[in-house]
């Protein structure tokens, strides 16, 4: 039996017959909200968009660790072009030595373009997707709700953050302890550490990564609120990424750097140092936070003030 809300195997709402606000079952609001979420995540991660986009991410540490191994297998030195002067990518010299070291190379790697723009792509369609599929207005019957709907397609994007974030950091451990030796590490400032203290600080690298996504997703979210289209929406959130990352590398733009999204992304080398340095990672997690409240706000405002009948 059909309620109106539910979703079809393509996530599309599937409306019952003569169902009416009647029909819908009466759940406590902590359980429909849980229940809508395991709903968006299990819709989110079944469509072979997502999947693509993961097996993308996954691909890049495999690639990355297969260059490094043909490159030195060659005899060249890794990130000079085989040359003795150049210097490569951060901790790609590294990764020879320790294959955990992939990990934070590859991170590195895909923090700038790749993350973000799979980000992009889940957090621009969120609403402007179900917008454009005709099924939002069914998902806003009673008991679901803008707020409740809104906090599930962000908490679902979130998600989505974590998941591709271990997706690279999994993989490319694994790469590297089939193509490189593993063993105790040695940080950016010296000091040598346990290959299980490597591992944690690998598990806070990954995580303050995730986090760094949170600000990108609120934009995104509050982009997807703007319009019906959900590839318009994509578009944009990739397009203002790119407009972004542009903007930070103009030296003469120095004084609004500190204030772009992505400026501290790559702070996370800094959990490699001992003693950690927190300056720019706190900067970093303030500045998602900040990004957060102000276009999570937004979203909200637009959306809850949205003419949803059309």
């Amino acid at each position: 039996m059909t309620r109106r809300g539910d979703r079809d195997e393509d996530g599309l709402a599937v409306v019952p017959r003569g169902g009416g606000a009647a029909a819908l079952p009466r759940h406590p609001s902590a359980l429909w909200s849980l229940a809508l979420f395991r709903s968006e995540l299990g819709i989110t991660f079944r469509r072979w968009r997502t999947l693509a986009l993961l097996a993308v991410l996954a691909a890049v540490p495999i690639l990355v660790g297969i260059a490094v191994k043909i490159e030195t297998s060659d005899g060249g030195t890794v990130g000079d072009g085989g040359g003795s002067n150049g210097e490569g990518p951060a901790f790609l010299t590294q990764v020879t030595n320790n294959g955990i070291f992939l990990v934070f190379a590859s991170l590195a790697a895909t923090l700038p373009v790749f993350l973000p723009m799979a980000i992009g792509v889940i957090a621009g369609d969120s609403i402007a997707g179900e917008a454009s599929a005709g099924t939002l207005r069914y998902l806003l019957v009673a008991p679901a709700g803008r707020t409740r709907l809104l906090l599930a397609k962000y908490a679902t994007t979130l998600a989505f953050c974590l998941v591709a974030t271990l997706t690279v950091a999994l993989v490319a451990l694994g790469v590297g302890a089939v193509l490189f030796p593993l063993g105790d590490v040695t940080l950016i400032s010296g000091t040598r550490i346990s290959f299980a203290e490597a591992m944690v600080r690998a598990a806070a690298v990954g995580g303050v990564v995730a986090l760094s996504l949170v600000g990108m997703a609120a934009l995104g979210l509050f982009i997807s609120t703007l319009t019906n289209s959900g590839i318009a929406a994509m578009a944009a959130t990739v397009g203002l990424l790119i407009t972004v990352q542009i903007l930070d590398s103009i030296p003469q733009l120095h004084v609004i750097h500190p204030y772009l999204f992505s400026h501290y992304w790559l702070s996370f080398a800094d959990l490699l140092r001992d003693p950690i340095y927190w300056d720019e990672i706190i900067k970093n997690l303030g500045l998602q936070g900040l990004y957060l409240a102000v276009f999570g706000s937004a979203a909200w405002a637009r959306f809850t003030a949205r003419d949803i009948t059309a």
